[in-house]
């Protein structure tokens, strides 16, 4: 046995040869780099090229570059943005498809709403943003019970071939607040259809758990009433379900400004899903920027473990040798 070092750390080998030491590591020779004692040792050359006591060597290969991966997966489809945007409210498809690429978001959610047959030519989204490259999320929006919403979704798959889709059952129409009743039946039969369903919820644990047990492969709990840009009411619970749940969390509705979407990402959410924020700020391409900063922001924050609260100051600088 020798020993040498590799990439930076000690380690014992019997190995005489270079390639046979590749080897030793899992790793195959023709698909690696070796740098010997300071000098490149020619892949062509490994197998012959003798290794000794104390030798250093240093062994690459290629990796995807920038970021570690930190994708997220629901129902089978993978996204590397956490961000979800909708489809409303901008002055036109131009902007709304200009903020999109802003955001780096890749699904949207969209309405579905009849045609206007009185002018069949006129623009419609699919023409500024294109569904081969965005994934579409059919939404529920202005269903008010589970007739309503399962047949809404039914004509979306219909349409455009998704069952990957977003389901909201509204109560009433003043706070737009769930009716999670009809929306846990509207739930369970959509997913019996082979619908997989991501479902806006009130902010309760419970409530998150039964959705899920119906079929839900996400739940989207509000931060606070739809449009109203209010922030996070309650971050307690949205981090009980974050807890408790098997399937992505997003927050759905109620970010006003980037630090929410921060805060969402922070409590370990999935992901973000908004519309007014953006549509209805004064420059809706620069809070599409913000927004992706934000999230990505939160989820780094969330990842790295923030440090503890405490109840007084704890001085950055040591008290010790103090003049």
């Amino acid at each position: 046995m020798i020993a040498l070092t590799v990439n930076g750390e000690s380690r014992r080998t019997s190995a005489s040869t270079i390639a046979e030491l590749v080897r030793e590591l899992e790793l195959d020779p023709a698909k690696v780099a070796v740098e010997h004692n300071g000098t490149i040792a020619p892949r062509s050359e490994l197998h012959a090229k003798k290794v000794q006591d104390g030798d250093a060597l240093e062994i690459v290969h290629f990796v995807g570059g920038g970021q570690d991966d930190d994708s997220w997966s629901v129902a089978g489809h993978t996204f590397k943005s956490r961000l979800i945007v909708g489809t409303g409210k901008y002055k036109d498809f131009e902007q709304n498809a200009a903020a999109l690429e802003a955001s780096g978001a890749e699904i949207v959610t969209v309405a579905v709403r009849r045609v206007n047959v009185s002018d069949p030519k006129a623009p419609m989204l699919t023409d500024y943003i294109d569904p081969k490259k965005v994934t579409y999320l059919p939404n529920t929006a202005g269903c008010f019970n589970a007739e309503e919403a399962i047949r809404t979704l039914r004509l979306a798959r219909e349409a455009g071939g998704w069952n990957l889709v977003k389901l909201e059952v509204l109560g009433e129409a003043k706070t737009l607040y769930p009716d999670m009743r009809e929306t846990l039946k509207a739930t369970e039969v959509l997913a019996n259809e082979g619908f997989h369903p991501m479902v806006y919820c009130v902010d309760d644990p419970i409530a998150a758990k039964q959705l899920e047990d119906a079929g839900a492969v996400a739940v989207m709990p509000l931060g606070a009433p739809i449009g109203s840009g209010l922030g996070i009411q309650n971050q307690v619970t949205i981090r009980l379900i974050v807890e408790g749940a098997k399937v992505p969390v997003l927050v759905d509705a109620g970010v006003g400004t980037a630090s929410d979407a921060a805060v969402a990402m922070e409590l370990g959410c999935d992901g973000v899903l908004m519309n007014t924020a953006i549509a209805e700020a004064k420059d809706p391409l620069r809070m599409a920027r913000a927004m992706k900063l934000a999230v990505a922001a939160g989820r780094d924050a969330y990842l790295s473990g923030r440090m503890g609260r405490r109840r007084y100051a704890d001085p950055s600088s040591p008290l010790a040798g103090l003049i």
